[in-house]
């Protein structure tokens, strides 16, 4: 049987400046290959490049990955400010769109960090553009040296630093077999107001929304804020996660037949 294909969104980077790419963490196609048990499609975040139709035919799922750029604010309705650069209007373009359509047509859906953050604007909601101004919560940006620079250790950057508690009874506390965790956080940019299929699924100790799904949904469709690509061959929450994302993938596989 044919391994199950799920495209992983490109983001938009240049090199040295002058040349523009389309860049994928490793991770996130180690995740989706070694606990997913797929094969990783790279494609572009760019309306003009991918055709959401086209590629819906061809993936058994998709993944909205992690991004260094915001969510463009006239998304939800806000002024943009430059202190919250970079933005990457491409990938909104179609990574939206891409969330409705995925859900629409029963395609398992797996939105983390900034992909949470899509999946909810697509279905109505806003964003805070730094979560921690608000009063109450906790700085939820990837920690730092006392200079001001990212810490170089990636094991103290992914490190869990707070937890998160799960509605009881919930998709995430059935498939994770528990009602809180903990979990890694490197995002300034956090979920607002929740769209109107938004479920709160996960919510961290400040308030902050941790795990969502879209309410209704024939699939898979789940967001996390936090990384949960960096770790799942050994971290047991992650790797439950990626491992329920691929049971969605061979589901869908079977459902719309071997060889498609």
């Amino acid at each position: 049987m044919r391994r199950p294909v799920v495209g992983v969104i490109g983001n938009a980077h240049r090199i040295e400046n002058r040349f523009a790419t389309q860049l994928v963490g490793e991770r996130n196609l180690r995740a989706v290959a070694d606990v997913a048990g797929a094969l990783p499609l790279m494609f572009a975040a760019t309306p003009e490049i991918t055709d959401i139709g086209a590629l819906l035919d061809v993936v058994d799922g998709v993944v909205l990955t992690g991004a260094r750029a915001n969510v463009h604010p006239t998304r939800f309705g806000t002024e943009p400010d430059s202190r919250h650069e970079p933005y990457d209007i491409p990938r909104d373009d179609l990574a939206l769109a891409l969330s409705e359509a995925c859900v629409a047509r029963g395609i398992p859906l797996f939105g983390i960090c900034r992909g949470l953050q899509e999946m909810n604007v697509a279905f109505g909601g806003s964003l805070h553009p730094e979560i921690r101004d608000i009063p109450g919560r906790m700085n939820h940006r990837m920690p730092r040296l006392e200079n001001g620079e990212i810490h170089p250790d990636p094991k103290v950057i992914f490190a869990d630093r707070h937890e998160v508690t799960l509605v009881p009874g919930g998709a995430f506390a059935q498939i994770l077999k528990c009602e809180t965790i903990r979990v890694n956080s490197l995002h300034g940019q956090g979920i607002l107001e929740p769209g109107k299929r938004v479920v709160i699924e996960g919510v961290a100790e400040d308030g902050t929304i941790e795990a969502i799904r879209i309410a209704d949904a024939p699939s898979f469709a789940l967001g996390v804020q936090w990384h949960a690509e960096y770790d799942p061959q050994r971290n047991p929450i992650n790797r439950a996660l990626f491992t329920a994302f691929g049971e969605a993938l061979a589901a869908r596989r079977e459902l719309t037949g071997v060889g498609r």
